[in-house]
């Protein structure tokens, strides 16, 4: 009996063991393919509400994006939340790269106004002294004549319909009755009544007369060249953020968000929530993506070619600067001349607007009211007014500026044309032997990877593009537009001589070359710092000013100091030549005196 237990005994022992082991084997089974990791990535990610993520994979689950046979993590539920998701993930990810590019824009506009400005005030100021030190008996009344025109010049730079040419010479207009009662026949006014009609009558007559000579028009013609460089570069500045604005609102088709959720989060519903999509299937989705957004590449690319010669014909040779230094000069010259023919004039007025001075037509010409100051090697010239900085101290400081612009400029030529590899660069994907292409794990992408644009996205596997975007393509418009008005309005842009172009000693590619002594800049190598996303150095990934900066423009008593993210905090002086060739000029000014 014993033999007959025993083997049935241990019968039920085997079969207890194989049932515990198979139980074991099962609970294993269970947590392996439970949706625990998905769960915990639902959460992080702040994709939806957790309760729509089940604790184990479901075999009956009728997916409409993320379908693969086999038990899934995902719900339909799930998919609506990766939707949303991954639209504001993408769009927080371009903002990040666009809102660099605009900040860039944006600041050196600000600091190019901030410097137009200054200098505006400092010729002002420059203007008045010689008014105040020199013509004391018109300075009072001629001073608000000195606001309106700088004010004008000032608007005129900030992009209002004001045309130099006239302000100019409604500045002399107004100055004539001043000089021909003050300066021309001094004493008039103690003679007989000079009414407003006698004084609207030199008005009038102001440019058929001539009494200034050729330096109105000169001074005219100078400004006008300057600063109508300068006022397009800001409008060519306000016109480029305009485009960051409407690009940060760029819209994904629905054909692009399903896309992207077989890209990022597809592999979750197998819960592999850490593999990366591979280089390649990245490229394709995102070029789909941003097919309209690519098509900006060309305008884009002409747009920052029109600024680099833009900064060219306005700080080239410290052209705008200059120009404005002159201003005093040409006034001088101005009231010089018109005290040299003074018999000449007053016979001329005398004859078209009736008024008799009592003096010949043959009368000597007034003295001039210019201190006399005789140069020498070891004389130097009187010093300007202790509130004012020397000239030397602000020459070269817009081409500064203007070189560290271009410096970074450089840098985000092809930014359309880059930004789908820039969202597919880094942590983002992988390009070793295990990468995720949208339905499986593999070694590396198979699919043929397309290039930028609407046209090749006829090809793309992965993202099927229907039709532009409309707002886009609106704006491709208006910048393609705004280049050929451009180009319309200066037409020589193109003709202008390269003149260091990057500066810093940077080029396009990165090598070194000698500092312009016309830049002012200290030495070679002094170039900003340069920061990116990733260690990449490819066109486009730079970044620009950060919000909240400090203004270029800080004190009025000295120049702006610019700090735009990755520049010098102030800017440096001219060479040596430019200090002598300003200092010769300002030296004959003052013999002329």
């Amino acid at each position: 009996m014993s033999r007959g237990i025993c083997p049935r005994v241990n019968s039920c022992g085997t079969f207890w063991i194989l049932s515990a082991v198979i139980f074991a084997v099962n609970v294993i089974d269970v947590d392996a393919y439970s949706c625990h990791e998905v769960r915990t990535a639902f959460q992080l990610r702040q994709v939806g509400p957790l309760h729509r993520v089940p604790e184990t994979p479901g075999t009956d689950v009728d997916l409409l994006i993320c379908k693969h046979q086999g038990p899934s993590c995902c719900t339909r539920k799930m998919e609506e939340s990766y939707q949303f998701a991954v639209k504001r993930e993408t769009l927080h990810n371009i903002h990040s790269y666009s809102y660099e590019l605009e900040h860039l824009i944006s600041g050196h506009s600000d600091a190019f106004q901030d410097m137009f400005q200054y200098l505006l005030s400092f010729s002002q100021g420059h203007l008045s002294s010689l008014l105040e030190g020199t013509y004391s008996s018109l300075s009072r009344h001629a001073l608000p004549h000195v606001n309106q025109l700088f004010s004008s010049l000032s608007l005129y730079l900030r992009g209002a319909n004001v045309s130099v040419e006239a302000a100019v010479h409604q500045f002399f207009n107004n100055l004539f009755p001043l000089v021909y009662t003050r300066l021309i026949n001094p004493g008039i006014e103690g003679s007989m009544m000079v009414g407003s009609e006698m004084a609207d009558c030199l008005r009038m007559i102001r440019q058929d007369v001539n009494p200034f000579g050729r330096h109105p028009a000169v001074m005219a013609q100078e400004l006008a060249g300057a600063l109508g460089a300068g006022r397009q570069l800001g409008l060519a500045l306000e016109e480029g953020v305009e485009v960051m604005n409407a690009t940060e609102h760029v819209s994904l088709s629905k054909e692009c968000v399903k896309g992207l959720v077989k890209m990022v989060y597809c592999s979750h519903c197998r819960g592999l929530t850490l593999i990366k999509p591979c280089v390649g299937y990245c490229l394709n989705v995102m070029r789909g993506c941003l097919a309209s957004v690519s098509e900006l590449d060309q305008p884009w690319r002409r747009y920052t070619s029109l600024l680099e010669q833009l900064t060219h014909a306005m700080a080239g040779h410290h052209s705008l600067e200059l120009a404005l230094l002159g201003v005093r000069g040409h006034v001088n010259e101005a009231l010089l001349y018109a005290q040299l023919h003074g018999p000449l004039i007053t016979a001329t007025v005398d004859k078209v607007c009736g008024l008799s001075t009592g003096e010949p037509t043959d009368m000597q010409p007034t003295i001039p009211e210019v201190t006399a100051f005789t140069m020498t090697s070891s004389s130097p010239p009187p010093s300007p007014t202790p509130s004012q900085p020397l000239p030397e101290q602000w020459l070269g400081q817009l081409a500064h500026l203007r070189r560290e612009f271009l410096t970074y400029l450089q840098r985000y030529k092809s930014f359309f044309a880059a930004l789908p590899e820039m969202l597919c660069e880094g942590e983002n994907v992988v390009d070793d032997s295990t990468c995720w292409s949208g339905d499986d794990v593999v070694e590396s992408y198979s699919g043929r990877v397309v290039g930028n644009g609407l046209h090749a996205q006829r090809q793309n596997p992965e993202v099927k593009v229907r039709s532009p975007d409309p707002t886009l393509t609106e704006v491709k418009e208006r910048l393609d537009r705004f280049n050929q008005e451009t180009q319309e309005r200066f037409p020589k842009l193109g003709q202008i001589e390269p003149w260091d172009e990057l500066g810093s000693g940077e080029t396009e590619e990165g090598s070194t070359t000698d500092c312009d002594d016309e830049d002012g800049c200290q030495a070679s190598g002094d170039g900003p710092e340069k920061t990116s996303h990733t260690d990449a150095s490819s066109e486009g990934k730079s970044i620009g000013r950060p919000p909240g900066s400090d203004s270029p423009h800080e004190n009025p008593s000295k120049p702006p100091s610019v700090r735009v993210r990755g520049g010098s905090p102030s800017a440096s002086w001219a060479r040596p030549w430019s200090l002598a060739l300003l200092f010769a000029a300002l030296c004959l000014q003052w013999t002329l005196f």
